[in-house]
């Protein structure tokens, strides 16, 4: 006899060995015990879920002439003949190749006429939200008056594409996706009758990629097999799914926690190096990160996490080292480098690309963080929203901030008393029009660090965007400071009125002239410059061959 897969050998011979539908089996069991049997179904769910194994126990137990709890009884002549396909009253219809008008036309004619032998004639039409709609339009008639004898059952795991008038007229059930929990038993007892030993792991990591499909882990399974021999170990469904280890993603993951950029690009050479699948590998650390965000937010892990004890104790702990908000902005990363992987031919870059985002967004994060806690703080004060005491301690500290003690730093004494002049005659020194002094790139330059000295002594946060920018350009009393690319957030703070209205007040301050600020990103700095270069190198021309001589075009 030819080999048969898994899958087809250990198809459920009754809805007792159907896994993880409970809630279908025991409502068609109860139709059948109590004689009370639509004339049309519909089975939803995702791929190999149970639906056509279901559809076919369900029609041998409607004919079943000695079934038992509403089970088939697969001895009497009809179970066995629909077992063994002699007996042709149960149709399986593939609709993705029968979509056709005349395909339903030629199905209308053929279940006009009774069974042979059975009690019901049973047409399965799976996949039939493949069915044009035409052909749906006519099946409804019969679909909603059938013959006696005529049951339906319809499957398919896209039922949102079925039109209204169909899902009207039949029993819709619903397959969820089966757990790695009731995967793992079924694979145990397959493998207990082959008579192949397997560990437990290496079975946990075949039902965790088979996305809640018996189908798929008993194909996976079966793979593993042709490999192993009679003993499957964790290493053998390591080397044949081209899966990476669990503890390197928590390596991995801890890497990423600790900021440690070396290791986490070492270990991610070490995946590529050893030829495992980078795609594969970015949704086992979304699921990762995924569950550590779980593990963060919730307490009782076991209703969530289908994971064994030890994984969920694991991830509790690593969980306690990292920032919820942290995990969230790591999980839209690694989602935006899953869907970049699809279409690239270098995913190993992308992923280390990733990476580094992962390892720097924190900083962001902190500064949107201190940012809102900032603004919260100063609305409440324009609002008056504040107690007494709280308002006199925050004048004390308001006036500890215009003039703040400075830190010690191991500076020279002569330094100190520089400083201290400085700041002290600043306060003193009249603010006058910019175009009456004489002020440059090179002043402001010179005198920037000072700049940001007396921002972070105002307004702290303040001090945190500007940091990230750099004086570029200076004309006629505007000073323009442009930000890297990945700084659009800092930029877009600062910008805002009240905040460069501060900015422009201390630095007007420092450079005692009223100066005014633009902020920009640096590519629009770039094309300033060209401008600025045109204009230089044609007025050389200019001087040169005198301006009779010269004729500027656009």
């Amino acid at each position: 006899m030819a080999y048969q897969a898994l899958y087809r050998r250990f198809r459920p011979m009754t809805f007792d060995h159907v896994m993880g539908q409970e809630h279908i089996t025991t409502t068609l069991k109860n139709q059948i015990n109590s004689n009370n049997i639509s004339h049309a179904y519909l089975f939803s769910g995702t791929r190999g879920t149970g639906k056509t194994s279901t559809a076919k126990v369900f029609a041998r137990a409607i004919n079943c002439i000695n079934n038992t709890d509403g089970n088939p009884c697969n001895e009497c002549e009809a179970c066995k003949g629909l077992l063994e396909e002699t007996i042709m009253d149960v149709i399986e219809m593939d609709a993705a190749s029968n979509t056709g008008v005349d395909d339903i036309r030629d199905l209308r004619e053929k279940a006009k006429y009774p069974p042979s032998k059975c009690r019901y004639k049973v047409y399965i039409i799976d996949e039939v939200h493949m069915i044009s709609k035409s052909a749906f339009n006519a099946l409804l008639k019969t679909l909603e008056e059938p013959p006696k004898h005529l049951i339906f059952i319809l499957a398919t795991t896209e039922p949102q594409k079925l039109p209204a008038t169909i899902l009207s007229r039949c029993q819709r059930f619903d397959f969820k996706r089966i757990s790695v929990k009731n995967i793992i038993k079924n694979m145990e007892v397959i493998l207990e009758e082959i008579g192949v030993k397997a560990e437990e792991k290496g079975l946990n990591l075949i039902a965790r990629n088979s996305d809640g499909a018996m189908r798929d882990a008993l194909s996976l399974l079966d793979q593993c097999l042709s490999f192993s021999g009679d003993e499957l170990t964790n290493n053998h469904v390591l080397s044949i799914l081209g899966i990476v280890n669990n503890d390197i993603i928590y390596n991995i993951a801890e890497s990423v926690i600790e900021k440690n950029t070396q290791k986490a690009l070492e270990l991610i050479n070490d995946i590529d190096v050893n030829g495992k699948d980078i795609n594969q590998f970015i949704k086992d650390l979304i699921l990762h990160f995924r569950n550590l965000m779980v593990a963060k937010a919730s307490n009782n892990l076991e209703n969530i996490i289908d994971e064994p004890e030890e994984i969920i104790d694991r991830l509790k702990e690593q969980s306690n080292k990292i920032d919820i908000n942290r995990i969230i902005n790591i999980l839209k990363i690694l989602s935006d480098a899953d869907a970049q992987c699809k279409w690239s031919s270098q995913p190993k870059i992308i992923l280390e690309v990733s990476l580094i985002r992962m390892l720097n967004e924190s900083s962001s994060l902190e500064l949107r963080e201190l940012m809102e806690r900032v603004n919260t703080l100063e609305e409440r004060l324009d609002k008056g929203n504040i107690d007494s005491n709280a308002s006199l301690e925050r004048q004390i500290n308001k006036g500890a901030e215009r003039r703040p003690i400075a830190p010690v730093e191991n500076t020279s004494p002569d330094q100190d008393n520089q400083d201290t002049q400085t700041e002290a005659s600043s306060d003193s020194m009249e603010i006058k029009d910019a175009a009456n002094i004489n002020i440059n790139m090179d002043t402001i330059i010179k005198e920037w660090n000072n700049i940001l000295k007396a921002i972070k002594s105002e307004r702290i946060a303040l001090h945190a965007l500007i940091m990230e920018g750099k004086p570029v350009g200076y004309k006629t009393g505007t000073l323009t400071i442009a930000f890297d690319e990945g700084f659009m957030f800092h930029k877009e703070a600062i910008d805002k009125t009240e905040n460069k209205e501060i900015v422009e007040g201390i630095i007007s301050k420092c450079l005692k002239a009223n100066i005014k600020v633009k902020f920009i990103m640096s590519e629009d700095n770039l094309e300033n410059n060209d401008d600025e270069q045109d204009k230089k190198l044609i007025q050389k021309v200019i001087d040169l061959f005198g301006e009779d001589l010269v004729e500027i075009e656009e």
